[in-house]
């Protein structure tokens, strides 16, 4: 069946969408996704449009119900054992989402756009399942970063109804770069560490507003043509999809319409570190410094962990030893330190960057500012021949990431048996070597 051919140039946010398969360090893997495209004049359906309230949007959606960013998706509860989804045509023709019912494992298929798939029918295993999940919940996130899907209308059985699920009680966003974003993971934003951080702590919503070839520093940088001190304030990410989309006016995301982050995690200067983009150390930290006084100007309250970099490995003599020097470790240290300094908290400077204006809140503020140092978590061989993590790798980030977030901020692991990452089932029957 056809699925997506992940195949991108190193550092730049250009994808090809094929009918193939995934390649598995360059090899095949068999994945079979099914067809779920259907005629909707074949069925009775009861319908919802896009902005019914029973609809959750997570991660960042625009006002047209398309998805922006890594791994975007929505959830509902309903009724009844069937759940199709028509498609806009603004959705990415071919793109491949996850979907999954309950807690059970996720299920993949693409998507056409402007068409209607039929993902939960009475065949569907687990359809007839009643609990310990009830209502019956639907989950859909989009795998790849630089596609999306568009929302235009949710469908179950004739005479069944969808049910608002309460959100968790916690939040977590991630900002980041191709790290972040999933890239060249097996399931891409369902394969990244930064999923794997929200969805493995359980009871939390998350959302990766991280995008491939990114810089912090607002200039060109892959092909992206803004940095993260200016795109984080808007719905849209850098794609060319948004420029088709919005052209020069992108929908600034209306933090007042949604709840704020309790924490935010950031892992970002892998691309303004390479000599190719040309970003100086001053304006890296420049640019880092206005996205942390942005985010705590958006939420106040959030507490936020800076993540040190990693810029791969390099075999020396008869071992391997992390690329050095680079990765502006102190600087990133220093800057950590003077968020948490009594001259910044007395009287802390906000950040605006759709504005651009600096301001002074006039309260004193407690530390929240965080440093998570990486070193040690990746070995070299958890970094694939493209420099991004692999699978292995991405799970490590986030097993670490989460162990941080339980001692440092007393948060429970709630997670306790669905499945978070797809296909990482390996194990060995044969004891007799």
């Amino acid at each position: 069946m056809p699925s997506l051919l992940r195949l991108a140039a190193l550092g730049l946010a250009l994808v090809s969408r094929a009918a193939a398969v995934i390649l598995q360090n360059g090899q095949v893997r068999e994945t079979n996704f099914p067809n779920t495209r259907i005629d909707p004049s074949d069925y009775t359906f009861t319908t919802y449009p896009a902005n019914a309230s029973e609809i959750s949007y997570k991660g960042r959606w625009d006002s047209k119900h398309v998805s922006w960013w890594s791994a975007p998706g929505i959830k509902f509860g309903y009724t009844g054992q069937t759940v199709a989804i028509t498609f806009g045509n603004l959705t990415s023709d071919g793109v491949l989402v996850g979907y999954r019912i309950g807690g059970l494992d996720w299920m993949f298929t693409n998507i056409t756009a402007g068409a209607t798939h039929l993902l939960v029918s009475p065949d569907t295993p687990g359809a007839d399942l009643t609990g310990p999940i009830n209502p019956w919940t639907f989950e859909l996130r989009v795998t790849n970063w630089a596609y999306g899907v568009q929302i235009d209308s949710v469908h179950v059985a004739a005479g069944e109804k969808l049910v608002k699920v309460p959100d968790y009680p916690r939040r977590i966003e991630v900002i980041g770069d191709s790290l972040a974003a999933g890239m060249y993971t097996s399931y891409e934003g369902l394969s990244s560490w930064a999923y794997g951080l929200g969805a493995g702590l359980g009871d939390t919503e998350y959302s990766i507003t991280a995008y491939p070839g990114i810089c912090v520093a607002d200039q060109d940088c892959w092909g992206n043509p803004r940095g993260q001190v200016h795109q984080w304030f808007y719905t849209s990410d850098t794609s060319y999809r948004a420029s088709v989309i919005h052209g020069e006016n992108p929908e600034p995301w209306d933090f007042s319409k949604h709840p704020a982050a309790d924490i935010v995690v950031i892992n970002i200067g892998t691309n303004d570190n390479n000599e190719h983009n040309n970003v100086s150390t001053e304006a890296y930290i420049d640019a880092y410094t206005k996205l942390i006084q942005g985010v705590h100007g958006k939420w106040p309250k959030a507490q936020v962990i800076v993540m040190s970099l990693w810029l791969g490995f390099y075999q020396s003599g008869n071992t391997y030893l992390p690329n050095a020097p680079g990765g502006w470790v102190k600087e990133i240290y220093d800057m950590v330190q003077w968020f948490n300094s009594d001259a910044y908290l007395r009287n802390p400077t906000v950040y605006d960057g759709v504005t651009k204006k600096t301001t002074k809140t006039g309260r004193r503020a407690k530390p929240f500012v965080h440093y998570f140092n990486t070193t040690g978590i990746l070995q070299h061989n958890d970094i694939a021949p493209q420099w991004h993590p692999t699978d292995v790798g991405a799970i490590k980030v986030a097993s670490h990431l989460q162990q941080y977030i339980r001692i440092k901020f007393g948060w429970d692991l709630a997670a306790t048996g669905p499945e978070v990452y797809h296909e990482t089932l390996y194990w060995n029957d044969e004891s007799g070597y």
